[in-house]
């Protein structure tokens, strides 16, 4: 069975606004969780901590992704994923407990996983194949937009109202209520070939290691380093509400540049070279704007371009690849390659999250970018020395 233009159509429009409204719903709650957690005079390695457990989560249940979605179906791992995500919300509303968050975060980390790993894939399956570069631009566009409205939300909201949580869950029921919407995924044509679990996940990763490698790059400094802002940006005096508005700067970097990106993409005439250069060119900005982060503490207005340019060089980067997995592979294997990208873009984040709290907590001016500067040094030499291969 295929996919009719109609149902395409609405597939990618039910995706658009399942991840839209459960993204802003997140990225009102992540920075929210952080701020309270610091308000409760908790240290900076246990937020880091905090934000790390919820990566864990994404990390634990990725690799299992392609099983889950064999055995229930890929658009029934979208509902549970998103009821999970809904559930998880209310709870943090109705109890205070830090032992009871850090496992909320956790679980809430699995549904993400599968609610991810599964609407990339879709998209993939929904979009046109001559467009693709274009729909995958948009779709994380989208997603890079969620993170400045979350936030901008959470300033408008408050951070001490009690209002703020239930607009989260009411969030998470609309985003629901999209997931119903989405029409029914045509078979698999692997489905009794494709090898699944750590075997599917471990044959990817080998056929295409330097695609993996750009996904943790992009994990570690879009999402990884950008959910730990709020804190260095207290390090640096700003404001709480200041603080927050930095993950929105490095959302807006993915906003205004991965949509041309993936527009340049598909108009190269040999497409994966495009992708190819597209992504050496974002991990070459990427190293330029880190290396400026030692002067951050006494240029405070150096912070905006550097993570407007971590958000757009890091989406840019899980576009690209992205784009480039959605472009050879279909069904089954198409979801064990991109669990193994989305694997890989968790683990850039948890790196990111776990050892950014203590290093801010240590040294805010030298350790901190220190290790920033190590991993976008790390992705341009290996995207450098892949050139004219195969990723």
């Amino acid at each position: 069975m295929s996919t009719t233009p109609a149902s395409a159509r609405l597939g990618l429009v039910a995706l658009f606004g399942s991840t839209f409204f459960s993204l802003v719903g997140y990225f009102i709650l992540s920075p929210l969780l952080l701020l309270k957690l610091k308000g409760a005079d908790i240290s900076s390695t246990m937020a880091g901590l905090f934000v790390a457990t919820g990566w864990l989560g994404i990390f634990v249940m990725t690799p299992f992704a392609s099983s889950v979605a064999n055995a229930l179906g890929r658009r029934q791992c979208m509902r549970l994923a998103s009821s999970l995500l809904m559930l998880c919300a209310l709870l943090f509303t109705l109890t205070q407990a830090l032992p009871v968050w850090f496992a909320l975060n956790l679980v809430s980390g699995i549904a993400m996983s599968l609610r991810w790993v599964l609407s990339e894939a879709l998209i993939a399956e929904f979009c046109p194949p001559d467009q693709r570069g274009r729909y995958v631009g948009i779709f994380q566009t989208m997603v890079s937009a969620t993170f400045i409205i979350g936030p901008a939300l959470l300033v408008w909201l408050g951070t001490h109202s009690p209002v703020t949580l239930w607009v989260v869950n009411g969030l998470n029921v609309i985003g629901l209520a999209w997931t119903l919407l989405i029409p029914e995924v045509p078979a698999a044509h692997d489905t009794g070939t494709a090898r699944v679990g750590l075997h599917g996940l471990w044959q990817a990763l080998l056929g295409h290691p330097i695609i993996m490698l750009a996904g943790f790059v992009g994990g570690f400094f879009e999402t990884g380093v950008t959910s730990i802002l709020p804190l260095y940006g207290l390090a640096l005096g700003l404001t709480a509400s200041g603080a927050a508005v930095m993950v929105s700067i490095s959302g807006l970097g993915g906003v205004l540049i991965m949509i041309p990106a993936g527009l340049v993409a598909d108009r190269f005439k040999d497409q994966a070279q495009g992708r190819r250069t597209l992504m050496l060119a974002s991990a070459t900005v990427m190293l330029a704007a880190t290396l400026a982060l030692p002067f951050v503490a006494q240029t405070q207005w150096l912070a905006w371009p550097v993570v407007f340019v971590w958000g757009g060089a890091g989406g840019t980067l899980y576009t690209m690849a992205m784009t480039d997995i959605g472009s050879r592979e279909k069904g089954i294997t198409l979801v064990n390659s991109t669990a193994v990208l989305v694997l890989t873009y968790t683990l850039g984040g948890l790196v990111a999250s776990a050892l950014s709290g203590a290093l801010i907590d240590w040294s805010p001016t030298v350790a901190f970018p220190a290790l920033l500067v190590a991993v976008a040094a790390l992705g341009l030499a290996a995207l450098w020395r892949a050139q004219g291969k195969s990723l």
